[in-house]
C-alpha cells in the first residue's frame, strides 16, 4: 500500500440572483492518505468492462502501459513516477496517464475521506451514466467524471491530473489558474443542479511523487463525516477570493460538452431514459441498479474468455498477470481475475488495511467481480492459496 501527499482545500461559493458569483477558499490540513495502486488499476480498468468497447488485449495494453510510468513502494512509501519516461511520451500518452492516476488517486481519496466502500456503494461514470441519470443530468454542458453513491447523498467527483515539473510539489500559495476556472464551472454546474454535493481532486505528477489537491465546498452534507486520521499538519489560514464570470449565451463553447455525452445502449433492459427525474438523490441507487444487467453482461464476457486461477468462497476466479513493461523493463506485475459471480463480503477488514497498512501484505482491490492484484517484479508471484487468505481477512 502506497501513500500520497495531500492538502485540503475547504472552499465557500458566494451565490446571488444569477447563480454562482464567487469562490473563497482556504488550505485547512495537510496528509499522506494510503493510495492501492491495485485499486488504480481496479478503477480504470472496471470503466473499460462498463464500456463494452475494449477486449482483454486492448485492456491488458493499457494496464501494462500505465504501470510503466506509476509505481508503488515498499511498505507504506510514495506512489511514484518515471519522469523522464513520462516527458519522451508524447502529449496524449502524458494525458493518459495522468488522467487514469487522478481517477485512481481520487477514489482513493473518497475512501479515506467519505468512508465510499468498493462493492458497497455505487459508482458511476458520467461518461456512461444510467438512462434514468441522463435526464437528470442535462448534456450540453461541463460535468464531472465520477459519481459517489454515499449513504448520505449522491456526490460527484472531478478528478484533474497533470505533470510538475518543479522541486516543490504543491503549487505555492493560492490554486493555480486551471483550477480556479475548473472551480468556477464546477460551481455553477452544482448550482444549476440544485446545489448537487461535489468535490475536485487535482493530482500533481512529479520527481516528488504524486500529490493531490482536494477541493471541498463548504457545508456539504459529505463533510459532515469526514474521517482524519490521515492528516498530519495544519493547512495555511490564507484565503483564496476570486469572481464567477457567467457564460456568454453567444458563445458556443460555453454551452456546450467537453465530449459528448454517452449512454447505456437502448436494447438493454431496464436501460431507457424515462424523462427527466426529480433530483439526483432519489434516483441514483436505483439508476445504479438497472445498469447491473449491463455491468454483469461484460463481466461474464470476460469471464469466459480467461483461464481459471483458483476460487474464492466456493466461486470460480478467472484471469492472467500482466506485466507493466509497455515503456521498457517492468517493475509491477498485475493479476486482473473476474470471479464468476459477486461474493458478499465485509469490508471492515479493507478499511483497518487502509488506515494501517501491514508490512509484507498484497497490494488487492476488490471490486463487485473484478479482482486486481499489484506486486513488484522481484519479489515471488503470490501464491493463490495466499491471496484468498488475505481477501478472506
Amino acid at each position: 500500500m502506497s501513500s500520497v501527499r495531500a492538502r485540503v482545500w475547504r472552499f465557500t461559493v458566494e451565490k446571488g440572483m444569477a447563480g454562482a458569483e464567487a469562490v473563497q477558499a482556504v488550505e485547512i490540513v495537510q496528509g499522506s492518505p494510503p493510495v492501492s495502486l491495485a485499486a488504480v488499476v481496479n478503477i480504470n480498468a472496471l470503466a473499460c468492462d462498463l464500456r463494452k468497447t475494449v477486449d482483454q488485449r486492448v485492456r491488458d495494453h493499457g494496464i501494462s502501459l500505465l504501470l510503466s510510468y506509476i509505481a508503488g513502494s515498499p511498505g507504506t512509501g510514495p506512489l511514484g513516477v518515471d519522469c523522464p519516461a513520462l516527458d519522451s511520451s508524447s502529449l496524449h500518452i502524458r494525458r493518459f496517464v495522468s488522467e487514469c492516476t487522478g481517477l485512481g488517486v481520487m477514489t482513493a481519496v473518497s475512501e479515506a475521506l467519505f468512508g465510499w466502500e468498493p462493492g458497497a456503494n455505487g459508482l458511476s461514470s458520467f461518461d456512461v451514466l444510467p438512462g434514468k441519470l441522463v435526464g437528470t443530468y442535462t448534456k450540453k454542458e461541463v460535468r464531472p467524471d465520477l459519481l459517489y453513491d454515499l449513504a448520505a447523498v449522491p456526490l460527484a467527483g472531478e478528478a484533474r491530473g497533470r505533470r510538475r515539473d518543479h522541486e516543490q510539489m504543491f503549487p505555492a500559495g493560492k490554486g493555480t489558474q486551471p483550477q480556479k476556472t475548473r472551480l468556477e464551472k464546477l460551481a455553477q454546474w452544482s448550482v444549476d443542479h440544485d446545489d448537487h454535493a461535489y468535490f475536485m481532486s487535482w493530482v500533481w505528477l512529479g520527481t516528488g511523487g504524486v500529490y493531490v489537491d482536494i477541493f471541498l465546498p463548504d457545508g456539504s452534507p459529505a463533510m459532515a463525516g469526514l474521517r482524519t486520521g490521515w492528516i498530519d499538519a495544519p493547512g495555511s489560514a490564507t484565503p483564496w477570493r476570486f469572481r464567477v464570470p457567467r457564460p456568454d449565451p453567444r458563445r458556443r463553447a460555453d454551452m456546450e460538452s467537453e465530449e459528448p455525452l454517452l449512454t447505456w445502449p437502448d436494447d438493454v433492459p431496464g436501460s431507457s431514459d424515462e424523462g427527466p427525474a426529480d433530483g439526483a438523490g432519489a434516483h441514483v441507487g436505483t439508476a445504479v441498479r438497472r445498469a447491473e444487467p449491463v455491468v454483469e453482461a461484460a463481466m461474464n464476457r470476460s469471464f469466459g474468455r480467461e483461464d481459471t486461477l483458483g476460487t474464492f468462497s466456493g466461486v470460480e476466479v478467472r484471469g492472467r498477470w500482466t506485466r507493466g513493461d509497455a515503456a521498457g523493463p517492468a517493475h509491477h506485475e498485475v493479476l486482473l481475475g473476474v470471479l464468476g459471480e459477486r461474493v458478499p463480503l465485509d469490508h471492515r477488514a479493507q478499511r483497518r488495511g487502509l488506515a494501517a497498512p501491514a508490512a509484507g501484505r498484497l497490494d488487492v482491490f476488490l471490486e463487485g467481480r473484478l479482482l486486481t492484484i499489484v506486486h513488484p517484479v522481484d519479489s515471488p508471484r503470490p501464491s493463490w492459496d495466499r491471496i484468498q487468505a488475505e481477501l478472506l481477512e
